[in-house]
């Protein structure tokens, strides 16, 4: 059973960086995606940064401020969130799509205060 575990949300105030990460349970390979999306409340998850083979994507809403590093080695992908701004606010999940199958972890909070 695949597990993904995320770590590193919090309090910071706008303006603020973040870092989260998250682990994988099993072997991550160069050709899995793995990535990110969030949800708000009373709003539909989103999507916000993945890693495919030989590229990475952002969400317009976060280009610029969002870097995303996956390492198949470590089995992790990785987030670092500059410039936060109150809009950012969320509980953020990493997915990893793996065998045709999509997997989820169970959110970190990322709280920002304005």
């Amino acid at each position: 059973q695949v597990q993904l575990v995320e770590s590193g949300g919090g309090l910071v105030q706008a303006g603020g960086s973040l870092r989260l990460s998250c682990a994988a349970s099993v072997t991550i390979f160069r050709s899995n995606v793995m990535g990110w999306y969030r949800q708000a409340p009373g709003k539909q998850r989103e999507f916000v940064a993945r890693c495919t083979p030989g590229s990475t994507n952002y969400a317009d809403s976060v280009k610029g401020r969002f870097t995303i590093s996956c390492d198949s080695t470590k089995n992790t992908v990785s987030m670092q969130m500059n410039s936060l701004k109150p809009e950012d606010a969320a509980t953020y999940y990493c997915l990893v799509q793996l065998l045709g199958s999509t997997y989820w972890g169970k959110g970190t909070l990322v709280s920002v205060s304005s």
